[in-house]
């Protein structure tokens, strides 16, 4: 049984290999690869750094908002611990292709230390990204209606589902916490506030990302829309860490507007060079 779980997380991970090498090369292909190194090179490195201090605020937030599950669940565990087990998370997440991954590691520790039990840990880190993603949700629904997709005829059809979203996801968000997890009832409004907290510091450090590229920001919105729309994406389980499905994401979503793909593509490359910087704290990060 042991030898089957091992053989199955490998070809888990060969396959999460090959679809980030494959969709690199497929990016890689279908950009100029000469102008996007060009335009790396004359970055604004002050928005770029903005855009770092942005991201890793929205982590920050990210933290406190995940201690507020752990603490309802008896946890005890101070900001600054806490915080360190993050990146820490952040880091496992990244580079490890595979295996247990951040989160499954950060429930190992916990567990081992407070003894809560791993099915209310594992609700604990699950609704801490459901929180995520309802903020993405609604966020990304909001800047569609401005964004140039939506005067795209198969996505205006989508019009009035996209705002029906917008209306039903907090409320639905609601009952769900209320039905399937009532004992974090009592922090669903402030992790519900950071979640919006975070999301927003993200969008930060991607405009800031735009306003380092040597372009005019006519597709501001779009980069926007885009950036919340790869965060999703990236989420899946079906790449390391993020890597080339972000990009795709980019490379289809400029095709169909008829805008520069490879600008497009430096962006994404930005945030994740931003993102494993940050993660990489993680690697020197003692946790007791």
């Amino acid at each position: 049984m042991a030898e089957k779980t091992i053989n199955k997380r490998a070809l888990k991970t060969l396959i999460k290999i090959a679809i980030t090498i494959w969709s690199i090369y497929y990016v890689w292909s279908h950009i100029d690869s000469s102008r996007l190194i060009e335009t790396l090179q004359v970055v604004n490195i002050w928005w770029l750094l903005g855009a770092f201090i942005s991201f890793n605020l929205s982590k920050i937030s990210s933290a406190i908002r995940l201690n507020y599950y752990f603490r309802a669940i008896d946890i005890s565990l101070d900001e600054w611990s806490n915080l360190k087990l993050y990146y820490l998370g952040m880091y496992y997440n990244l580079f490890l292709p595979g295996g247990i991954g951040g989160d499954g590691y950060k429930a190992y520790l916990l567990e081992k230390r407070y003894q809560v039990g791993y099915k209310r840990l594992i609700s604990s880190l699950l609704l801490d990204r459901i929180s995520g993603m309802v903020a993405l949700l609604l966020l990304g629904g909001v800047l569609f209606f401005p964004s140039s997709f939506a005067h795209i005829d198969i996505f205006d059809k989508l019009s009035p589902l996209i705002a029906l979203g917008i209306l039903l996801v907090l409320p639905l968000y609601y009952i769900l916490t209320r039905k399937f997890f009532g004992y974090f009832m009592s922090i669903f409004y402030p992790t519900t506030i950071y979640a919006f907290v975070v999301q927003l510091l993200q969008i930060v450090s991607a405009i800031s990302i735009v306003l380092s590229l040597p372009i005019e920001s006519i597709y501001m919105v779009e980069y926007l829309l885009l950036f919340l729309i790869s965060s999703i994406v990236a989420i899946l389980p079906i790449s390391i860490g993020g890597v080339g499905v972000r990009e795709l994401t980019f490379l289809y979503g400029f095709t169909i507007i008829g805008a520069d793909t490879t600008t497009a593509v430096t962006f994404s490359l930005l945030f994740f060079i931003i993102t494993a910087i940050s993660s990489l704290i993680g690697a020197f990060v003692k946790v007791e």
